[in-house]
């Protein structure tokens, strides 16, 4: 049996003009035993007030953070997001084809993805960036293969801090490019130094550490490590959050080669998982082996400012063997996204949620402790932290039954989350219910 949307009247004409006499002799190539030889079952015909009907209430089994605070975090953060982005995504500016080479018809999205370069080369302090790449995972993988290109070298050395999801992707990279990935376990909350020292030697390519990191807390040792790699003339590659950037030391200041990190909280939903946006900024140097596009600024032949896509020899269509990667695209919507994100905002605006977000996490902290409850780990940290609790998918049950979106679970904690959309009153009713609970 066929399926199509088309009514058997235009389904038959459709095949008279390709010479056919029915929906079979279409398909006559496929074989028999894949063929379904009964109807679909998708149910009778609706109109459309009736399937609009339908899906609205297969989308309200979906719990969603505009019915319950939210306090997980582990990578995708429920930040506000001012109403002018959207209204600025349907500007017809930005309508272009999905790949927009022909810069003659694609100057508006041409020209917020340089805008979108230049504000993840001012956040990070980098000297250059690509145009994004699919998520974070994907581009701490493209880092570490830059790295390995640059240095002619194998060897990955990560800190155990580094987000679990991140790594995994790092890992199925390394199975193509034979490359060696030492994870260097820490189990203190924060990277093991002297563990990561040892592991520094002749055959680096390079170390990897994020800040904050996955457990939300800051790495106090990253100049140490900087000057250890680079005696070994490998590479520094630091995983960040661009929130935070607003008021930690950029990566730039700590000696990074290559930054990576999630763009989501950019003012990107979180759309249950995707898609999200990784950026990726480095020194100079490396700029001729970034994968993906990058939008460079010139002029056309009036004198007036334009842009393109440039340095199209590392894209896989223009030589395909000489091609560092097989990313040849972006996130492009996204990356839109976080750059309207940011110039409405400001710089003024960014640090203010920065500082909201750590502030009510400080505040959080602090209500857990009055309740009787501990740190897993007493280490500063940003916006996030982990809290001790007896049994944690059990405890995010009972959360959830109380409307609040819980934590991400640890074996013996819950990864807590605070951004700037939180309220006190949300933070001392999950405080009264984990303090209460954990206590029974």
């Amino acid at each position: 049996m066929t399926y199509t949307p088309n009514p058997p009247s235009v389904s038959q004409a459709m095949l008279r003009s390709i010479g056919l006499a029915s929906m079979e002799e279409l398909f006559a190539d496929v074989p028999a035993d894949v063929i379904l030889n009964q109807p679909l079952n998708i149910g009778e015909a609706h109109s459309e007030i009736a399937l609009r009907r339908h899906l609205q209430e297969m989308a309200n089994k979906n719990i969603n953070v505009d019915q319950f605070p939210c306090f997980l975090g582990a990578g995708a953060y429920d930040h506000y997001i001012p109403a002018v982005v959207e209204q600025m995504l349907w500007r017809s500016e930005f309508y272009t084809a999905y790949t927009p080479y022909q810069p003659e018809l694609s100057q508006g999205i041409l020209q917020a993805i340089f805008e979108y370069q230049t504000l993840i080369c001012n956040l990070t302090g980098m000297d250059v960036s690509n145009a994004s790449l699919y998520d974070a995972g994907t581009a701490l993988a493209e880092a570490c293969h830059v790295a390995c290109e640059a240095s002619r070298r194998s060897k990955i050395v990560v800190a155990g801090t580094v987000n679990p999801q991140y790594t995994h992707v790092l890992t199925s990279y390394s199975i193509s490019g034979n490359t060696e990935i030492v994870t260097v376990a820490a189990p203190d909350g924060t990277a093991d130094l002297d563990r990561m020292l040892k592991e520094i030697d002749k055959q680096t390519a390079a170390v990897i550490i994020q800040q904050p990191n996955f457990y939300g807390h800051l790495e106090d040792n990253i100049k140490i490590l900087e000057q250890a790699v680079h005696k070994q003339k490998g590479l520094l590659i630091m995983c960040v959050d661009p929130i935070s950037l607003a008021v930690l030391k950029s990566p730039a200041e700590w000696g990074a080669d290559i930054v990576v990190g999630e763009g989501q909280s950019l003012g990107n939903n979180l759309s249950f998982g995707g898609p999200y946006l990784g950026f990726m900024a480095s020194t100079k140097k490396y700029i001729r082996k970034l994968p993906g596009r990058i939008v460079g600024e010139t002029v056309d032949l009036e004198g007036r400012r334009a842009f393109v896509l440039t340095l199209q020899a590392r894209e896989q269509h223009i030589r395909r063997e000489q091609a560092l990667s097989n990313i040849c695209s972006n996130q492009a919507l996204n990356a839109l996204t976080a750059s309207i994100y940011l110039c409405s905002i400001g710089a003024r605006g960014l640090r203010a949620i920065a500082n909201r977000c750590h502030q009510l996490a400080v505040y959080a902290r602090d209500e857990f402790l009055n309740k009787g409850l501990s740190m897993k780990y007493e280490l500063p940290f940003f916006r996030e932290f982990a809290v001790k609790v007896d049994n944690p998918a059990q405890m995010n049950k009972m959360l959830l039954e109380n409307g609040i979106i819980g934590g991400y679970e640890l074996e013996d904690s819950l990864l807590l989350a605070f951004t700037e959309k939180r309220t006190r009153a949300e933070i001392d009713k999950l405080a009264a219910l984990l303090g209460g609970y954990n206590h029974d």
